[in-house]
């Protein structure tokens, strides 16, 4: 009887055990992403837009049209258009009128009628855009063609203001947004896919992860649906009904996929001193020495002045002294680092700033210590 008891709590225990692993495996994080964030549809993209206008209603900040002649010249345009007629040769002094630049993207399947978002950036000399409308601007697409027009009120994220030769802003001033300015007045032809045909461009170029797309869409579609044209580009058999179509591709992009493993990769920013690295950076053992090196310029300003019956003048000379300061740097030794982690403890071990940081990381890469690609943008 005992024995019996003893095995049924042993199946219990095991129960117990499976099923907290399998709890465990079903809790896991799915690393899986889908194929729309992986690849796009070949010819479905944006088409920028870029027009010039003027905005108006500015409070004293606008463009000082004695310096910037385009200003002027615009304002008499348009006011000629608008059936008042001012002489070329006419000086306008305005203080609430500013040049800009205006900007778009354009979606595909964008209809007429359609409102988009635009940008709106000052091109003169004014000090903030804030509080203006921008006057109705035509947008052309690289074809010279007018796709849009732009209208409204800006709306400028920031805030300025001076006083007995102090200023003060706060964020950027000279450039704006207006939700839904532009009107669609063209439309540009999208063509999805070619005759039966439809091309996947994946956003990075990986023979794994492009094989692995194949390989899911075959699955899940039926076999010898898709096919890897190179490392980028896969080509679909789609239905060559729109509505099927649509319906088909949206039932493709909604598959997850496992990407491959990406490039170890060390991206250095040297304007900005920041460091980025992914989770498959590793080091070799090496032994980095770096001292800091820092000259300090100081310049002192002195008054030779002679006596009063010597008849000479006074002068003004400058007197700089320079200095150099070198800061001990010695020898540490850096083991090799299998994970992230270790090679961020490692590289902290230094001691280094981040402007540091970008010279001794080129080095370890010369030296053959760095196990990655080394990307300066």
């Amino acid at each position: 009887m005992a024995r019996i008891m003893d095995r049924q709590v042993g199946r219990g225990l095991w129960r117990t055990l499976i099923l907290a692993a399998l709890a465990g495996m079903l809790s896991a994080p799915v690393t899986a992403e889908r194929i729309k964030d992986l690849a796009s549809v070949q010819g479905v993209r944006n088409n920028q837009l870029i027009g010039y206008g003027l905005v108006v209603g500015l409070d004293g900040s606008g463009d000082q049209t004695t310096q910037t002649p385009f200003t002027t010249q615009s304002i008499i345009n348009m006011l000629a258009q608008l059936g008042t007629t001012l002489p070329t040769t006419q000086s306008l002094q305005l203080k609430n009128v500013a040049a800009v630049m205006v900007t778009a993207n354009l979606p595909p399947f964008a209809r007429v009628g359609q409102q988009i978002d635009i940008t709106v950036s000052s091109m003169g000399n004014a000090k903030s855009l804030r509080g203006g409308t921008l006057l109705m601007t035509p947008l052309k697409g690289a074809d010279g063609q007018i796709y849009a027009q732009a209208q409204g009120n800006l709306l400028v994220a920031g805030a300025g203001a001076a006083a007995a030769g102090s200023k003060v802003v706060v964020n950027h001033l000279l450039a704006g947004r207006v939700v839904g300015g532009a009107t669609v007045e063209r439309e540009v032809p999208t063509a999805l896919g070619q005759g039966p045909f439809v091309h996947y461009e994946m956003a990075t170029t990986d023979f794994g992860t492009t094989q692995r797309v194949v390989e899911v869409i075959n699955r899940e579609i039926g076999p010898g649906t898709a096919q890897a044209v190179d490392g980028r580009l896969i080509r679909v058999l789609a239905p060559e009904e729109a509505n099927s179509r649509v319906a088909f591709l949206g039932r493709v992009e909604a598959l997850e996929v496992r990407p491959t493993q990406t490039v170890a990769k060390v991206i250095i920013n040297p304007r900005t001193g920041s460091v980025v690295m992914n989770q498959k950076v590793t080091i070799d053992s090496c032994a980095v020495a770096h001292g800091n090196l820092s000259v300090v310029v100081n310049s002192e300003q002195k008054v030779s002045q002679p006596n009063a019956l010597a008849g000479g003048q006074t002068v003004t000379t400058t007197q700089s002294e320079i200095e150099i300061k070198q800061g001990g740097g010695s020898l540490i030794q850096l083991k090799a680092g299998v994970s992230l982690a270790e090679v961020v403890k490692a590289i902290n071990a230094l001691g280094a700033g981040p402007q540091d940081l970008l010279s001794i990381l080129q080095s370890m890469k010369a030296a053959g210590a760095l196990r990655a690609d080394l990307e300066i943008i």
